[in-house]
């Protein structure tokens, strides 16, 4: 008894911790969503979580009032040997998980439907592009309309959707930013989709959440929603203090390195502390990393990321 009693004061308290936001973690953002698709996303995780309840709450109570009631030294309580069978309990006992079951599949199909990342968040506003490339351990960020790219920021207006394009020049790797978008994998040699928008501004954590090396735990980065005007003075802020985006550098960051070391080689003291800045992109750059994984034959350990020369002129 004293087994099942921690049990289920486990699992109250392990419900209260999903059901009740204060209790849970100080760095779930997930239950202080800032955007449109994440607000969804937590308000469908609540309503599973609530219909799942309609079966697992009558069985942790009703378990250990079971067995309390026929516990060994209550005489009072009326033993039935023959007793096999009561149609009106068995109809309560497989229908309503037979309801329960529809009712979460028809809410898991709508969304689906809602929720899909290649679907745009709000088309009265015009989409912000942004391509992604994961490598070994930092996310690189590509404005391929502004002709700029960044690392450890990724930056947007705020009630704008953008939309991300993703790959890996490496191997797979998972990206999320919890407060606004779920979460997607990014895999080398193919192109992946998410869309995400901010209400207001703010700065949300991003990162990898595929283990891919001793890097992983320091490949974050900062979604940063702002205003118009902060956002344009983000890009002339990029495009006056970045270094070119070209095959020497993209040589550095695209070895085995955190983001902190990739800026110790090419950053500058006008670039923030916990990024750096590109302020200009070669052509169909976002294409050419994808296309050197079908070229139809296998990518030579001489260009793999983090070899000695995993860039050179006409390799990409």
């Amino acid at each position: 008894m004293a087994c099942l009693s921690r049990f289920v004061v486990l699992t109250i308290l392990a419900i209260g911790v999903v059901i009740h936001p204060d209790l849970a973690a100080a760095d779930a953002s997930f239950w202080t969503p800032a955007g449109p698709v994440a607000a969804d996303q937590k308000a469908h995780f609540i309503r599973v979580t609530l219909l799942t309840m309609v079966a697992v709450v009558p069985v942790l109570v009703l378990v250990p009032l079971m067995l309390w009631r026929y516990r060994y030294r209550n005489t009072k309580a009326k033993f039935t040997p023959d007793w096999e069978y009561s149609g009106p309990l068995d109809l309560l006992m497989w229908g309503v998980p037979v309801v329960i079951v529809a009712v979460l599949s028809v809410q898991l199909w709508q969304s689906v439907k809602r929720l899909d990342p290649y679907r745009p968040v709000d088309t009265s506003t015009p989409i912000l592009h942004v391509q992604v490339v994961g490598l070994d351990w930092k996310w690189l960020f590509v404005y391929p309309d502004l002709g700029i790219a960044s690392i450890g920021e990724l930056a947007f207006p705020t009630n704008r959707q953008v939309g991300l394009s993703l790959t890996s020049d490496t191997v797979m790797q998972s990206f999320v930013v919890s407060a606004l978008a779920g979460q997607i994998y990014v895999m080398p040699g193919m192109t992946t989709n998410l869309h995400l928008e901010a209400d207001a501004p703010g700065r949300f954590q991003g990162q990898n959440t595929q283990f891919n090396g001793e890097g992983f735990t320091q490949q974050k980065f900062d979604a940063i929603g702002m205003s118009e005007q902060a956002f344009e003075h983000w890009v002339a802020s990029v495009r006056d203090t970045g270094v070119p985006l070209d095959p020497a550098s993209y040589e550095v960051v695209s070895a085995r390195s955190t983001q902190a070391e990739a800026r110790g080689v090419l950053g500058t003291d006008a670039m923030p502390d916990d990024a750096l800045y590109f302020s200009s992109i070669p052509d169909d750059f976002f294409t050419s990393i994808e296309a050197r994984y079908h070229a139809g034959v296998a990518v030579s350990a001489a260009h793999q990321p983090g070899a000695p020369a995993p860039l050179e002129a006409g390799t990409r």
